[in-house]
């Protein structure tokens, strides 16, 4: 019998019920399983999201599994960037880092090597709600692509945000369909600001006035992903992609559909960390 609070981690094709908060299901897997992208509006066209490999250059995928690229992350630091805790074990790249290996991922069209993570003190099973972030240092510093520096204000809350991601396309009538590898990005609307963020893809059919133009949720894959918001300063991230609420009526199979709600980690409460890994040099 499944506690009150749980989430789904999707590993190897194994549901695993872990106590939590809220029930929710990550958004990344292992070995590429069923990987997703950007669940975007039907009565949008689908070209409308799509956007260039070199746009937001300092948001990158983690690992290329087939055809499908699993989990993001995006440059905070010209020798850091930030993603979700669990895709360090749901990729190689933990395991490759531990080992003493290189691992090379692709950013703005030049090869990086990540050479140490350092994962949040609160990913810990037995906190509730455990914090799912990550940091991830680069073996050199680079200033290209430009950082993308942490949001700061607590006011995230009705806040739009862009959401970016690769893999599979689906549509919110249907949810997910089938993985192209192209680059997307879609709006939401920040619902919600507590522990953590949340977003509703609302569905234009209901009549809501809130809807976005591009409104679009984001999918299983995508884990480690940002919410960038548009400050007078620039752009700021704003959440890290974690998973989606899984309610009474979810399927994974439907996973993205209107109505689906999804949640990231809120960057903004996390600040002392990051500045403490950064500030140390190491």
């Amino acid at each position: 019998m499944l506690k009150p609070y749980q989430y789904l981690v999707l590993n190897l094709g194994l549901v695993v019920h872990l106590e939590i908060k809220f029930s929710l299901i990550l958004l990344s897997l292992v070995f590429a399983l069923s990987s997703q992208g950007i669940i975007v509006r039907h009565d949008v066209a689908p070209g409308e999201y799509e956007i260039k490999s070199s746009d937001t250059p300092a948001v990158f995928f983690i690992e290329r599994q087939g055809k499908s690229k699993i989990c993001a992350a995006t440059i905070i630091h010209a020798r850091w960037a930030l993603t979700a805790a669990h895709c360090i074990d749901e990729t190689s790249l933990g395991d490759t880092v531990n080992n003493g290996r290189r691992y090379v991922v692709e950013v703005g069209n030049q090869s990086r090597e990540i050479d140490a993570v350092v994962i949040h003190p609160g990913f810990d099973d037995s906190k509730n709600p455990e914090v799912d972030l990550a940091l991830l240092r680069f073996r050199n510093e680079s200033v290209i692509p430009r950082p993308i520096e942490p949001y700061v204000d607590a006011n995230e809350q009705g806040e739009i945000v862009t959401l970016i991601g690769w893999g599979y396309f689906g549509l919110g009538t249907i949810g997910r369909q089938f993985d192209d590898g192209v680059k997307r990005r879609a709006k939401n609307r920040i619902s919600s600001a507590d522990d953590r963020l949340h977003f509703v893809f609302d569905d234009p059919r209901g009549g809501n006035g809130m809807v976005l133009p591009l409104e679009g949720t984001l999918g299983l894959g995508d884990s480690g992903g940002p919410a960038l918001i548009e400050t007078s300063t620039g752009v700021r991230l704003a959440g890290i992609a974690i998973g989606e609420v899984a309610g009474d009526q979810f399927s994974e199979e439907t996973q993205g559909k209107y109505g689906s709600i999804a949640v990231y980690e809120r960057v903004s409460l996390h600040l002392n960390w990051i500045n403490s890994i950064l500030g140390s040099g190491n």
